[in-house]
């Protein structure tokens, strides 16, 4: 429907601005006072778009006036359009106050009962809200247009999250409906303090697009850089949010991701309180914010529901997965190819007795198993879930088993391997994983061709390129790098919740204070009365 209409267009549409149906004349943009003209020009731009209904009717004045309705079923909520437009118009419009002479006023302000009209005199306006799930009415004698806000039509309930699930927390995701989303958030922020701003991205598209922030906390240049950098997008459309933030970030020329994605109201809720910005894309569930930090990659959502020994525990864990997922098979490669003097000597003697008849060298043994795990893990994800599940699961079990018996790989790889991809399904953050699991292969060369060596020669690359990273002008491996240490309370373990006093610093710096300090629980005073037992009071 959108390319139909968009041929009418005789102009190019630059970024920001409306349906060009004027034709380069200023004037014929605007709309006629006669309402024939006005659809006579609506239906050519609309023709072939049999979604588009053009409704004519007369208002129940005292004499009729003729008018028009224009929608696209499918984006309008049907019950508002009979109940709240068509019946007052076409039948209370003339019982409500006869001394009004102005039709239009008398419509608007007497007869319309629905929450938010809009109105405008510019002929591109109107068909830019009609696409957006308005309804224009036209009045004949008026050069005036009423867009009321009737959106509606399909739309996916709030369900629980898919990705990032958590035993304790609320259960609620976001949707592909934008306005939805804004309602998930600002039912747990409710404050004039979150400013929420409305633009379009995609010259076909015209896709909503809604920056949150909350005003006081956020870092105006943060802001500034996010404004920026969406004006400057100028694409024919955007359907995903993972394209738009591919465009927008800092570089492409890293694996790391330097947006964060979430689907979770309640995590977006928490990164808005400390500072950052979220970018919300209509028709999409995947909410960006911005700036991102190395350490969030390695933080869940699970860590804050849960009490503060528990949840430091479980990050440390996350922090040795990290390492087995990116260096468990590089140190296998290395020690069985250059390195045997490192192992005992009874372990080696195993290791060598596994190996003997495999017609491969480490590294390859080790690619190929590799490979063959990814191949099962994105099989696993792109077939239905019960199908999925079973041919990850039964097919790692039968391709290794079956691998061993043919003496093609030995049994100590399969370990290695098993216990590198269950390491890699710690990590919270699905973008870092997926890069973890990318830079694995490289590294298994250098370990295959210079040995130990070669794995630090990596790791020293791998940490230059980390700390020259940025993310939207603040450095990824704060506060790591530079070492901001008041900020390390939530980095490699949780501190308990009345120690977390301040913000990032970097990010939360025009308001660091988030609560009072003094928070922390103190045993009951028995000298003005307390026992220690509450029940005994």
């Amino acid at each position: 429907m959108f390319n139909r209409i968009f041929r009418k267009v005789r102009d190019s549409i630059k970024y920001g601005t409306g349906i060009n149906v004027s034709g380069g004349d200023e004037h014929q943009s605007q709309v006629d006072s006669r309402l024939d003209n006005n659809l006579q020009r609506l239906k050519g731009i609309f023709e072939g778009c049999a979604d588009v209904v053009f409704r004519e009717f007369s208002l129940g004045t005292e004499e009729p006036v003729r008018a028009a309705l224009l929608f696209v079923e499918g984006l309008v909520e049907m019950v508002a359009i009979n109940e709240n437009i068509m019946k007052p118009l076409m039948y209370e419009a003339g019982h409500r106050n006869p001394a009004i002479t102005n039709i239009f006023k008398l419509v608007k302000e007497k007869a319309l009962t629905i929450g938010k009209v809009n109105e405008t005199t510019n002929m591109e306006e109107v068909v830019e809200f009609i696409l957006s799930g308005y309804a224009a009415i036209f009045i004949d004698g008026s050069q005036q247009v009423m867009l009321a806000h009737v959106r509606g039509g399909e739309h996916r309930a709030v369900e629980e999250p898919s990705s990032e699930v958590v035993v304790r927390g609320p259960r609620e995701a976001f949707t592909e409906t934008l306005h939805t989303n804004i309602s998930l958030v600002r039912r747990r922020l409710k404050n004039p303090d979150l400013k929420v701003e409305m633009r379009k991205v995609g010259r076909r598209t015209k896709t909503d697009l809604a920056i949150l922030y909350i005003k006081g906390i956020v870092n105006e240049k943060i802001i500034r850089e996010v404004k920026e950098r969406l004006n400057r997008v100028d694409v024919d459309g955007t359907v995903a949010s993972r394209s738009l933030g591919e465009i927008i970030q800092d570089t492409s020329w890293t694996p790391f991701p330097l947006i964060t994605y979430t689907e979770r109201p309640d995590k977006l809720t928490a990164q808005l309180l400390e500072g950052r910005v979220a970018i919300m894309v209509d028709g999409t569930p995947i909410i960006l914010t911005v700036p991102v930090l190395f350490m969030e990659q390695l933080q869940s959502s699970e860590d804050y529901y849960e009490g503060f020994f528990p949840a430091s525990a479980i990050r440390l864990l996350r922090f040795m997965a990290i390492n087995i997922a990116l260096l468990l098979p590089s140190l296998y490669v290395a020690v069985t190819t250059f390195h045997q003097e490192m192992l005992p000597t009874p372990l080696l003697i195993s290791l060598a007795g596994a190996r003997e008849g495999v017609p491969f060298p480490a590294f390859v043994e080790a690619l190929v198993m590799e490979i063959t795990f990814e191949i099962l893990r994105e099989a696993g994800i792109r077939l239905p879930r019960p199908a999925g599940q079973a041919v990850s699961i039964v097919g790692a079990l039968v391709i290794g088993d079956a691998a061993v018996s043919a003496g093609i790989v030995s049994p100590a790889m399969v370990i290695i391997v098993s216990l590198t991809g269950i390491a890699s399904f710690t990590i919270p953050g699905y973008s870092f994983a997926l890069a973890l699991r990318l830079l694995r292969f490289p590294i298994m060369f250098l370990a295959a061709t210079l040995g130990l060596f070669g794995i630090m020669m990596g790791l020293i690359f791998l940490l230059i390129h980390l700390v020259s990273l940025r993310s939207f002008g603040m450095p990824y491996m704060s506060p790591i790098a530079p070492a901001t240490y008041g900020d390390w309370k939530d980095t490699f373990v949780r501190f308990p919740w009345w120690a977390m006093v301040t913000r990032p610093r970097l990010i939360g710096q025009k308001d660091p204070v988030r609560q009072a300090r003094g928070l922390q629980p103190k045993p009951p005073d028995k000298d003005k009365g307390g026992s220690g037992n509450p029940g005994s009071r």
